[in-house]
């Protein structure tokens, strides 16, 4: 694969609707793919992002399906691996980032585990303010045998 190829950023705009996630579930695949994650490394990036906008859906939208989530996938080189770094940019509720915690593992119940998710499968994890309002969240993998 050229670099041209491999460099190609996708920036994808969907509503608050779950049924969306499946076409930024592909937009992912495509590129981790042409960077050369393995299956398994993908299908991890790709929940730690479900996670990620189910709670833009459940948090910063209060549930609502009709409100505007932007997603920027990049692909990046550091320190000599190549990697993918994406951007969820929401418009809901702004909050704290040092408040964004989940919750007590100790806590045994259901839910509530997608922060933990997120940060257990990504190499970095970046939540501030939007400029404008919203929220936004960069996380980043990279490629490491």
């Amino acid at each position: 694969m050229d670099n041209e190829t491999r460099n190609q950023s996708v920036c994808i705009q969907i509503s608050s609707d779950p049924a969306h996630l499946p076409r930024i579930r592909e937009a992912i695949q495509q590129v981790a793919m042409n960077i050369g994650f393995s299956e398994e490394q993908i299908g991890k990036m790709t929940l730690a992002v479900d996670e990620a906008i189910a709670n833009v859906i459940k948090h910063g939208y209060c549930g609502c399906n009709d409100q505007p989530i932007e997603v920027l996938i990049n692909p990046v080189e550091r320190d000599g691996h190549q990697g993918i770094k994406l951007v969820i940019r929401d418009f809901g509720k702004q909050v704290s980032p040092e408040s964004i915690c989940g919750r007590d593992l100790d806590d045994v119940k259901p839910g509530g585990l997608g922060v933990h998710i997120i940060r257990s499968i990504m190499d970095e994890v970046i939540y501030s303010k939007a400029d404008g309002g919203g929220m936004q969240l960069e996380l980043m993998k990279l490629n490491k045998p």
